[in-house]
């Protein structure tokens, strides 16, 4: 009987071999954007940071206690802990140039973005001067005039929709970048990895921010993520991420330059994990029970956004009574806002019938 041929020895793979592949295949994130560094503001910026930060907390604050009166209905998702993330990206961008979309936890974003308090809280409480004249409520605000397209209650939806809106800058030429904001929850969506695909593939013009607040509705990011680092999400399309300490709003500021000028260098998307905290539960009805006090007694005395640009400015000479001054002024804004709201007319029952289609001729 003829004998079985023996066995080869396995081939050996020297390590010339293993990196064959061209290095662009190697390492197909080679080429990244330089590390970001902390922006060094002026003392009148840091003024203005703390300004529109407390705009934010104070706003939202309210909300919530007109959230309890029974004067805002549906939903409210308040933007309270995540204050550095806005005011720190929208000071980087060019108002009229560049756009922004985001999810349903928006108010915070508009007042980042300059809009007049009154319309957003109008348009809480479901009056006519609301910025979409009282029928959008609190997550589904829209101001083109601003380039600030919403507000979505569709988790992960304005992400394909924001790259759409990169896709426009790109055609028209017109220089602009588009901010898509969206949250540790939605990064797990599938049309989240479409746009990725997308953006890249064309190159667009595109910041995808995901706000990483710890907790998606009311399960933690680790126990909903098998990747929890989510800066890496876009690797496998080439996107380059980074990842940013969110309650430091020179740190997001610093960051959102590093991706403005990866961007408007025609690299194609960028990604930015915000690593944030929301201090309420997710939503008015949430009770956040999946959390101990503890913790955001902790997170609050050892990271509030807030209080560590109180400290900047304190280093920077600003005195107790300047700031004093600005929360007095902070607050009679949002009180104002709240009593233009509550005197404001309900939309007419006509408006059932506008703005449901877009005629084109």
């Amino acid at each position: 009987m003829a004998k079985a041929p023996a066995p080869r020895a396995a081939k050996k793979t020297t390590p010339a071999r293993r990196k064959s592949a061209s290095p662009s295949r190697a390492d197909h994130n080679s080429i990244k954007p330089d590390a970001p560094q902390d922006y060094e503001p002026s003392k009148d910026e840091l003024l203005e940071f703390y300004r529109q930060m407390l705009l934010i907390r104070r706003f939202e604050e309210k909300a919530g206690q007109l959230y309890g009166l029974g004067l805002i209905g549906g939903f409210c998702h308040l933007y309270i802990g995540q204050e550095a993330v806005a005011v720190g990206i929208q000071s980087a961008l060019t108002p009229g140039k560049d756009s922004v979309i985001t999810g349903y936890r928006d108010h915070g974003h508009m007042l980042a973005y300059g809009i007049d308090p009154n319309s957003i809280m109008a348009e809480l409480t479901g009056r006519a001067a609301g910025i979409s004249k009282g029928k959008g409520g609190s997550m589904h605000m829209f101001s083109v005039e601003h380039k600030f397209y919403g507000g979505h209650g569709i988790v992960g939806a304005q992400v394909s929709l924001g790259t759409g809106l990169g896709f426009a800058h790109k055609y028209n030429d017109d220089g602009g970048v588009c901010v898509a904001y969206f949250g540790d929850g939605a990064s797990n969506q599938g049309q989240v990895y479409e746009s990725f695909n997308m953006a890249e593939l064309w190159k667009l013009p595109i910041i995808f921010v995901i706000e990483n607040n710890q907790y998606a509705m009311g399960t933690s990011v680790n126990r909903s993520s098998a990747e929890d680092q989510l800066f890496r999400r876009g690797e496998s399309f080439r996107i380059p991420g980074l990842q940013v300490n969110g309650m430091d709003v020179l740190a997001v500021r610093g960051a959102t330059e590093e991706a403005l000028k990866w961007v408007r260098g025609g690299n194609g998307p960028i990604l930015l994990e915000m690593k944030t905290y929301r201090y309420r539960g997710h939503s008015m009805s949430d009770p956040a029970k999946y959390r101990s006090r503890e913790e955001v007694q902790a997170m609050r005395e050892k990271s509030d956004p807030i209080e560590g640009v109180k400290k900047y400015l304190e280093e920077a000479g600003v005195t107790a009574d300047e700031i004093k001054s600005i929360d007095q002024n902070i607050r009679k804004i949002v009180n104002e806002s709240a009593d233009f709201a509550e005197s404001a007319p309900e939309p007419e029952m006509s408006e059932l019938y506008t703005d449901v289609l877009v005629e084109k001729y």
